[in-house]
């Protein structure tokens, strides 16, 4: 190759902010990764994990063939390298085994995080499982994000439609269990937020936390309010009683669109800011007036992340979120929140969802989009009978860190008869496959964010092509998908359809697309080619009522499923909580358990410590650095303590995805960070009733000194 260095253009893949980068190359090996300034989403921001993609390609534990997993000479289980035809062929005779002796629901199905962050994964994943029409199908977003899914379905039509704050144009930002100077953004897409946050203070305008930490988000906000954790709804409910109470409806643009606004005000009259403030902490002059700064704002926004999704009552909190901005008309207008209009569109062209249409065997859990609540995975692996899961595909995902009672998904994995993983990394999951199919590193293969320009705060679209050529011995992610379904359809005597490149499919979607064919900007995939940093199609503007997908294009705000939550939000808040409440935490360095085998995402103070208010550690008598046990009715780990003024006294924090070490895994660098799981200690049957979401925030948990 020549020693000329050469650049190229992409969008990191590694969070929601899809920030634009632009990566040197002399040869094979990568010189320098630095921001993209002609980036119009990112604006040439990018944070401590962009670096790290050149050491996830050079990464010595990265699997760069498929292994199987055997016996080793002393009885313990080892991976060996095979050739891709031997991987395939024995990956898709597993499967099928299962299929033709205990039925296709006998095959569970889980996808991970980094699923929607590799285009391939998402477009070709039907390759293989249109022809594995398992009811046993789990996905990370029962850990995240469902409870967004399903109010967007119940309110808007579908499953996609996100409200996006509209943060470079608001005067009031109310922010709730959400820390985007972290995340950079979640279910809203939102590169260099520090410096929009700072623009918005700074031109007069207020952001407000509501969390039982003072996060790094809390640190740069207006005002910031702890909040006892799992007691948001409370908070939001008595903020819309306060709204009906003082007369402050105001739904300006869309009254006409909006049905239910009667119904929500007798569902919430009793439920007023003194009644939260006893279970809240927070007092009840504070949630009046966060009510009423919120509807005398010219342009406001209410959101919340993951603090609010993850517990209980995430989908009750999610609802009301929706009905404040619906409330004060702060939904569908410019300084609100508004939806994005994608260049590739997948609000019309794919499902809308569907919620219910079936259960769990074992739980009687509601299924959402086809997928079961991961919270009952274990369950349906251990509990006999018809539907069993036998046969288990994983695709770039460790469940075992990142679900609840994860130490019970570890032992359930050895039950299984067979085990297939597309991914690639021994780690704490994929240790237990029978077959693991590695794809290309990230930088082998092309790119484009089909999921974050959904949730995108401004309307963009970039391309990325490969930075370095496929290796002969490699396959992508889509490839293997594609083979692993032709040999499944020829075993089981089905059709297998011919498909064609991830690229092309997004050339079609580009050109389908709202900026594609027969409009202004004839955008096609060689237009985004030419323009390698990325086009910018404009801010977010009102779409209502054509965006909304419901059947007569309406809001009804007085979901009947939603309403007859209240009733458990009287009954369980009633109940008093022990001990102390579990919270989990996020380093800009991090994403979830997929960025600890990295020295430079790694380097520092150990980030696993289980944080505590020095009021309660004086009283209990710990110290920093002391070491505690946590215990909950799933388990109990062993943490390192460290002391905060930024946590709310009776919360801890342990950050999530860490718990590395274990016997057979392949992460050097990671095992040697291990750290505890806090998933360890959460449990399978504590979740948000309405929607199955896994609660990992907010659970009790005991202490004491080691």
């Amino acid at each position: 190759m020549s020693d000329d260095v050469e650049k190229h253009y992409r969008a990191c893949h590694l969070c929601e902010a899809i920030c634009g980068v632009v990566i040197e190359t002399k040869g094979s090996e990568v010189v320098s990764i630095k921001g993209d300034p002609d980036d119009p989403l990112s604006r040439g921001h990018i944070c401590p994990k962009a670096v790290a993609l050149q050491d996830i390609h050079t990464d010595p534990d990265r699997l760069r063939k498929p292994v199987k997993r055997i016996r080793g000479a002393a009885g313990e289980y080892v991976h060996e390298e095979i050739e891709w035809q031997e991987a395939l062929d024995l990956a898709a005779a597993g499967l099928v085994k299962v299929i033709q002796r205990d039925g296709v629901d006998a095959v569970g199905v889980y996808l991970g995080n980094p699923s929607v962050h590799n285009y391939g994964m998402m477009t070709h994943q039907n390759a293989l499982f249109r022809h594995i029409r398992t009811r046993n199908r789990f996905s990370a977003t029962s850990v995240d994000q469902l409870p967004h899914h399903l109010i967007s379905l119940w309110l808007f039509g579908h499953k996609l439609l996100f409200p996006i704050p509209d943060i470079d144009r608001t005067d009031y930002f109310l922010m709730i269990g959400a820390n985007p100077v972290a995340s950079n953004g979640s279910i809203w897409t939102v590169p260099d937020v520090r410096k929009r946050i700072k623009a918005l203070t700074n031109r007069g305008g207020k952001l407000v936390v509501i969390d039982p930490r003072r996060t790094e988000t809390a640190e740069l906000a207006t005002e910031h309010h702890p909040v006892r954790p799992g007691t948001d709804a409370a908070l939001l409910l008595a903020m819309i009683n306060v709204l009906y109470r003082d007369n402050l409806i105001r739904p300006r643009a869309l009254e006409a669109l909006v049905d239910g606004i009667a119904a929500v005000g007798t569902a919430v009259a009793d439920l007023t800011p003194e009644w939260a403030a006893g279970h809240t902490g927070i007092p009840a002059d504070t949630i009046t007036t966060l009510a009423h700064d919120f509807a005398a704002a010219d342009r406001a926004i209410c959101y919340g992340r993951m603090g609010v999704s993850t517990q209980r009552f995430g989908a009750l909190c999610q609802w009301a979120i929706q009905v404040i901005n619906v409330l004060t008309g702060n939904l569908d207008r410019e300084g609100g929140s508004l939806f994005t209009l994608p260049a590739v569109d997948q609000v019309t062209g794919v499902s809308p969802g569907g919620f219910d249409r079936h259960r769990s065997r074992v739980r009687d859990l509601p299924e959402f989009d086809r997928e079961l609540p991961v919270a009952c995975m274990a369950e349906e692996i251990t509990t006999e009978g018809e539907g069993q899961i036998r046969g288990l595909f994983t695709g770039a995902g460790n469940p075992v860190l990142s679900t609840p009672a994860g130490e019970a998904l570890d032992e359930a994995l050895e039950q299984l008869d067979f085990m297939v993983s597309l991914d690639p990394w021994i780690n704490e999951t994929t240790r237990h496959a029978d077959v693991i199919l590695p794809p290309t590193s990230p930088l082998e293969h092309d790119h484009y964010d089909l999921a974050f320009h959904v949730n995108a705060m401004r309307n963009t679209a970039r391309y990325s092509e490969a930075v370095f050529p496929k290796p002969s011995h490699a396959l992508h992610d889509w490839e293997i998908f594609e083979a692993l379904g032709e040999r499944v359809a020829a075993a089981l005597d089905l059709e297998a359809r011919p498909s064609v490149p991830p690229h092309v499919i997004i050339d079609h979607g580009l050109r389908a697309g709202p900026y594609g064919d027969g409009t202004d900007q004839e955008l096609t995939l060689e237009k985004l080619r030419a323009n390698p940093s990325g086009v910018d199609l404009g801010p977010l503007q009102s779409q209502f009522p054509q965006r909304l997908k419901t059947r007569d294009q309406r809001i009804d705000i007085a979901q009947g499923p939603v309403l007859a939550d209240v009733q458990r939000l009287r009954d369980q808040l009633a109940e008093t909580a022990e001990g102390y409440r579990l919270i989990g935490r996020r380093h800009v360095r991090d994403c979830n358990s997929w960025m600890h085998n990295f020295t430079r995402l790694v380097k520092g103070p150990e980030r696993c410590t289980l944080q505590v208010n020095p009021a309660d550690a004086e009283r209990e008598g710990w110290v920093t650095g002391g070491r505690v046990n946590v215990s909950s009715g799933a388990g109990c780990v062993e943490a390192e303590l460290e002391l905060t003024e930024t946590m709310m006294p009776g919360v801890v924090s342990l950050p999530h995805g860490y718990g590395h070490g274990r016997a057979g895994s392949q992460t050097a660098i990671a095992n040697r960070h291990a750290g505890v799981s806090c998933n360890a200690i959460t449990e399978a049957g504590y979740l948000d009733e309405l929607s199955g979401n896994a609660a990992l925030n907010g659970l009790g948990v005991s202490i004491t000194a080691v």
